[in-house]
């Protein structure tokens, strides 16, 4: 595994981490200012919404998940992976729901070496 793919594997696991904790300003920190999601049902939406939803549900919502990185293709500045993420959200009230799929996301590497994410295709669906 080269290094891009090395720092790509860690900026995923330190999503996952940083959601689970809570740390909106860290998770917003991991992607691009011109960020896209895509995600069933929705238009797709950038930065501003993704830390609006996220603000709204902090401390109403807990998360807890895990993600498996299933590749990861580095080309130049550019990179893309495919995962398979489950989620589990626990609202303050008892309610759980649970969530998993696959993903389909595009890194850019930034002035000075970081990666971030870019692009995210986002396919979980409910779970039974």
């Amino acid at each position: 595994m080269g290094e891009d793919e090395r720092r790509i594997r860690d900026l995923i696991a330190e999503w996952m981490r940083a959601t689970k904790a809570g740390e909106i300003d860290k998770v917003l920190g991991l992607m691009a200012d011109d960020v896209v999601f895509l995600v069933p049902g929705q238009k797709p939406f950038g930065k501003p919404e993704f830390a609006a939803a996220s603000r709204a549900m902090h401390g109403q919502v807990t998360f807890d998940g895990s993600s498996t990185v299933e590749e990861v293709v580095v080309a130049g500045d550019w990179a893309f992976c495919r995962t398979h993420i489950r989620v589990t959200a626990a609202t303050q009230d008892g309610r759980t729901m649970r969530r998993s799929g696959c993903t389909l996301s595009v890194m850019r590497r930034e002035p000075g070496g970081n990666w971030v994410l870019a692009r995210d295709a986002n396919l979980l669906a409910a779970e039974a």
